[in-house]
């Protein structure tokens, strides 16, 4: 199976317990699972690179991703696989619910990387998202304040279509 690490932004806890449940169904080490507040862009020894982040207050990149995206943009992300996830609160704000996603997604297309991961909106409940283009959710879209019931099953339908299309 290819090489995959995690890179991951969590103000609360709630996305890197997220990231580190992505990990372990796709059995990927510790070591390959990264928080972002600390930096790291080396991304050459991945095939795949799962970028996470929670969206905060209206519709913002969690407070290490809004360091980090530039680094991002800046990095050389050809023949890479990526896949977006992240966390959202679709009651208290419905017109935002994961925009963080959407700002990753706007910062990542064209840059040589091929994007997986998309999956129906079907069955969440918002009223706007950057998150939602074409219809489609750009990636894992979880809503621990008010959905929580539906994670694992959410995590495990998105593994799965992962491994299918790396």
């Amino acid at each position: 199976m290819a090489k995959i690490g995690i890179y991951y932004g969590s103000t609360t806890g709630s996305t890197e317990d997220v990231a580190k449940s992505i990990a372990g169904s796709l059995d990927i080490a510790s070591a390959d699972v990264h928080d972002v507040s600390k930096g790291e862009t080396d991304f050459s020894n991945y095939d795949v690179l799962l970028f996470g982040s929670s969206t905060m207050g209206y519709g913002d990149l969690q407070d290490d991703w809004e360091d980090y995206i530039d680094k991002v943009k800046s990095a050389d992300l050809s023949g890479k696989t990526i896949a977006l996830f992240g966390c959202g609160d679709s009651a208290s704000y419905s017109d935002t619910f994961c925009n963080a996603l959407g700002t990753i997604y706007n910062a990542i297309k064209g840059k040589g990387g091929k994007i997986i991961g998309q999956i129906d909106a079907t069955g969440y409940t918002y009223d706007d998202s950057d998150a939602i283009v074409g219809g489609k959710c750009v990636g894992l879209l979880i809503d621990n304040d008010n959905e929580a019931d539906m994670t694992d099953e959410r995590i495990s339908n998105w593994v799965t279509q992962l491994k299918s299309e790396i």
